[in-house]
């Protein structure tokens, strides 16, 4: 039998869309007699491209200017507003998207976000296009980016998620509720409370893979409690945030462990008392994998306020909204073990393995390809 071409295209816009795609590429490669399988990020690193130029702002927007992001996200939510913002972004990397194709001819897609999912819906609305397209929706939330007729399978994280989706006239049967993908290292690692964590009642705060929220202002400002032992801080790839703190150590009364981009937060969120995090959607399910009781901050207004939402629905996270109550919560939590042990439990309510059901879903389209002509694009642009 021949092999098909799995293409999974995420966007480096954040890492959550990247370690999704990295988590179902991992469980496909465990099923090599069906799939050869690939992982891209979509979006060029040439400063002078468009696409480029769209992720650096889109970026720049998240970080400096949060509350003009709450302002685009709310404002694209109706058909008619968000029907003009993703026909421009579908547009503007169509030309991409047909490089791609033409390079790696895959037989399916499968997009962990929504602005490679705009261009080859566009193709495919043209004609230029016929294999699975599959959208994997990292957040508890949905944007009017994400919704396709086009699209062959959206694989989401929870059963409100489908619910929006098929409001929004896409297929019931088209919405699979599959979870957010992890890797596997997160199903490795369990949290329980123990006497070590009772010894060395360590905080881990976290902003995501680029270092955002208020992380140093969240540092300065739990540093004051006495129910705290220790820290430690992952700043991701914010090099600049990264300094910041190493040079704030030296005024903080607590011990206070800074990292950069690492491999090892399974590990550190099973050794973590308590997680203090921005709500990206990826770290959430991650924390949930591990079960380690969560304290969510600083959330980019739109999808993450859905997240966190979620979470503290859950009953597996608590959700901050002001400063006064990040140290409050957080000192009732680590005085009350019993409340961290409770929101542990209910992490198992949130768990799906994502990874496997996504990869199943793919098989499954695959499948009536393989009487199909192998010529699947239109080449030319």
């Amino acid at each position: 039998m021949t092999k098909k071409k799995v293409l999974i295209l995420s966007a480096s816009i954040g890492t959550g869309h990247t370690q999704a795609a990295r988590a179902i590429e991992e469980y496909v490669r465990t099923i090599p007699e069906e799939c050869d399988v690939e992982h891209l990020d979509f979006l060029s690193n040439d400063v002078l491209s468009i696409d480029n130029i769209v992720k650096e702002t889109y970026i720049k927007i998240l970080d400096v200017f949060p509350m003009l992001y709450d302002l685009m996200y709310y404002s694209s939510q109706g058909y008619k507003k968000g029907l003009v913002v993703k026909t421009l972004i579908a547009w503007g990397l169509k030309r991409r998207m047909l490089r791609v194709l033409a390079e790696k001819k895959p037989d399916i897609l499968v997009f962990t976000h929504p602005f490679p999912a705009g261009a080859a819906a566009l193709l495919k609305r043209q004609h230029r296009l016929d294999i699975p397209l599959v959208g994997v929706i990292t957040d508890f939330a949905i944007h009017q980016l994400w919704v396709y007729p086009q699209m062959d399978a959206y694989c989401v994280a929870a059963s409100p998620i489908k619910d929006l989706l098929v409001e929004q006239g896409i297929e019931e049967k088209k919405v699979i509720v599959s979870g957010i993908p992890v890797r596997k290292a997160f199903n490795q690692e369990r949290w329980h409370w123990d006497a070590a964590h009772g010894a060395n009642k360590n905080v881990l705060i976290m902003g995501g893979g680029l270092g955002m929220g208020s992380i140093k202002q969240s540092l300065a400002l739990l540093d004051r409690l006495e129910c705290v032992d220790s820290f430690t801080v992952v700043t991701g790839y914010n090099a600049d945030l990264y300094d910041e703190l190493s040079k704030m150590r030296s005024e903080l009364h607590h011990d206070v462990h800074v990292l950069g981009y690492t491999n090892q937060i399974p590990a550190l969120m099973r050794q973590a008392s308590l997680l203090v995090t921005k709500p990206g959607a990826l770290t959430c399910t991650e924390a949930t994998a591990v079960q380690v009781p969560m304290v969510l901050y600083s959330p980019i207004p739109g999808q993450e306020e859905a997240n966190a939402t979620y979470m503290q629905s859950k009953g597996c996270a608590r959700w901050v909204k002001e400063e006064n109550d990040l140290v409050s919560v957080v000192t009732d939590l680590l005085t009350y073990p019993d409340k961290l042990v409770a929101m542990s439990e209910a992490s198992l309510d949130c768990h799906r393995d994502g990874a496997r059901i996504i990869g199943q879903t793919i098989v499954r389209l695959l499948q009536p390809q393989a009487a199909k002509a192998p010529a699947h694009l239109i080449y030319e642009h």
